[in-house]
């Protein structure tokens, strides 16, 4: 048993990323890939809790490091709301805003592309998930007008949009959603988790009355870590006090991310800032690269012309030589990982899912050459 845990200790201290290095095409990866501040930030800060060293209390308004500036200054404008704070992730963000505003045996609305912490959330605030569907195959879209019908039967206490979903990748009208809602003053989550940090994106002008970011997926930081900005009437609410520690947040448990996850997206801020203005760039570049693998017989997925950066494929090429390799649906992670290349799940083989936002065209080509090579080399 000694022996045992002495190998597992060692494992421990011998611990290493297998993908360092390669092309990253991995979707919960590329938009959360660190800046080189954000690396000199980890190291300065990586030490416990760090950034409390000069807390009274309230960790947004710790002024040293400038975490008040970066939460009431910067944030707000960039997320286009009135009010921001900051959250363990985008799931913390959308329980927060559920289990202020609601209570159980209310009911929510969402897309029927919800990312399943938006159910896993609701669930634990106790509220009845309703979903709108999605059209099916190939393109899964949601017609955010379907949101209306199911507004009127249930009289939800809120209603909720994915944007884009984290399957397909696909971009709903999420302005006309917000007509809907300030129609029939319903509160509006919009969840963009892939989408604050990769591109241009207002709460006000699309009309929510909250909206979720994630660092660690699309904020170029470590996680975990997100934002959530809000409409001034919902502060209060949201960001209500303690009655015993004045000071404390109490739907952030007292106070929110130390440390690390927050100090790499401080840093990281000015870079992601300036990157959504590129955004038509990465549009144009998904799209290309969507064009030349369906030339190789793949099937996009979602909407078309395709206008985010992550795309899920059918590959029935692929999935019929996988029924007759040794490796299976593995054999594809395992050929594309010896051409330096990372990111389809291993084991999938049928269909994946990737996104092109960290590569550039010509490791994009490369990336196209390698699934022709590998297609070439089974048939």
């Amino acid at each position: 048993m000694e022996q045992k845990s002495s190998k597992s200790l060692q494992k421990l201290s011998e611990l290493r990323r297998e993908h360092k290095g390669l092309i990253n095409l991995m979707p919960l990866q590329t938009g959360g890939i660190l800046t080189d501040a954000a690396r000199v930030a980890l190291m300065e800060f990586g030490d416990g809790y760090s950034v409390c060293d000069f807390c009274e209390g309230s960790l947004c308004n710790v002024t040293n490091p400038p975490i008040r500036d970066f939460v009431q200054e910067l944030l707000p404008p960039f997320l286009g709301c009135e009010v921001a704070t900051i959250t363990h992730g985008a799931r913390e963000g959308k329980f927060m805003v559920m289990h202020s505003l609601a209570k159980p045996g209310d009911s929510i609305i969402v897309d029927g592309n919800k990312h399943y912490t938006t159910v896993v959330a609701a669930e634990r605030v106790g509220l009845n998930v309703i979903g709108v569907p999605n059209s099916g195959h190939p393109e899964f879209r949601v017609d955010v007008n379907e949101y209306v019908p199911l507004i009127k039967k249930h009289a939800p206490k809120l209603i909720l949009l994915t944007y884009p979903d984290g399957n397909y990748g696909n971009l709903l009208d999420a302005r006309r959603l917000g007509e809907i809602a300030r129609e029939y003053n319903i509160p509006y989550i919009l969840n963009g988790a892939y989408a604050v940090g990769r591109m241009p994106i207002s709460m006000e002008e699309i009309g929510a009355d909250f909206i979720i970011g994630s660092g660690h997926k699309s904020m170029a930081s470590a996680g975990p870590a997100g934002v959530l900005g809000m409409r001034k009437k919902w502060e209060e609410t949201v960001l209500r006090k303690s009655g015993t520690y004045s000071k404390k947040d109490i739907e952030l448990l007292g106070c929110s991310i130390r440390g690390v996850p927050l100090m790499t997206l401080m840093a990281s801020f000015p870079y992601v800032k300036e990157r959504v203005q590129h955004w038509d760039e990465q549009v144009s570049k998904a799209q290309w690269f969507s064009a030349e693998l369906e030339k190789l017989g793949f099937i996009q997925l979602g909407e078309k012309p395709h206008r985010h950066d992550l795309l899920h494929f059918d590959a029935p090429a692929l999935y019929e030589i996988s029924k007759r390799v040794r490796e299976k649906g593995y054999f594809l992670y395992k050929e594309l990982k010896e051409r330096g290349i990372w990111g389809p799940q291993p084991g999938l083989a049928r269909s994946f899912k990737l996104s092109t936002f960290a590569a550039d065209r010509q490791q994009l080509g490369f990336v196209i050459d390698s699934f022709k090579a590998i297609l070439n080399k089974y048939s």
